[in-house]
């Protein structure tokens, strides 16, 4: 039939799209965040800003734009005009498809979200400062723990926030708050650890090249 025939055609061409353009994480916020409800651009920024999305996913201004234009393009988002007065310059309303739903399913199905590592820009610091000057391991390490008290007392606060607003403890943003919240606290009990031990500190005693 002529009408099958070009929606399979229809098919083949988002998968096309799809395989040379493949989502990012940011592309993957945005589709969720849209599988809420349809918003304009100027909104899905305020609502990760509101979120403190950026915490723990690199999303910036420009590439909310440049993704909505992308998944738009791809087929994983539908635009419409917006019948009421916007209260910013966007007047396009984008809306997830059907298509946009099971892009976001296959994403989440992939294996490399549960078999990395990351590698926080403070253990490489770590490991090279047995070459620092006198005095600056201690120095950044109290900057580390100072740093840490702040953001988990950030934490804290916003926990307080998702709680009263989705009213319940078994929600994905709680979850992920209480782990960070956990982590936080796990390192400043290490720092403590790793300061009280600092006058021992030691090179290695048995070293391969010896």
């Amino acid at each position: 039939m002529p009408g099958g025939t070009g929606a399979t055609s229809e098919r083949r061409n988002v998968t096309k799209r799809k395989r040379k353009a493949p989502l990012t994480t940011p592309d993957l916020v945005l589709l969720s965040l849209l599988a809420e409800r349809p918003m304009h651009g100027y909104q899905a920024n305020l609502v990760l800003e509101r979120r403190q999305v950026r915490d723990w996913a690199g999303i910036s201004r420009p590439q909310i734009y440049y993704s909505l234009e992308k998944l738009a393009r791809l087929g994983l988002l539908r635009a419409g005009k917006d019948s009421e007065p916007a209260a910013g310059p966007d007047r396009s309303i984008f809306a997830v498809t059907a298509s946009g739903r099971a892009a976001l399913a296959d994403a989440l199905e992939r294996e490399e979200w549960t078999s990395q590592r990351e590698h926080p820009a403070f253990l490489t610091w770590l490991a090279l400062s047995w070459q620092a000057r006198p005095g600056v391991v201690e120095k950044q390490i109290h900057r580390r723990r100072q740093f840490l008290a702040s953001e988990l007392e950030r934490e804290q606060a916003t926990l307080q926030a998702v709680l009263s607003e989705v009213g319940h403890q078994h929600h994905e943003a709680v979850w992920m708050l209480k782990l960070i919240i956990e982590q936080f606290t796990s390192e400043l009990r290490w720092l403590s650890e790793v300061q009280s031990g600092l006058e021992q500190r030691a090179p290695a005693r048995n070293p391969d090249y010896a």
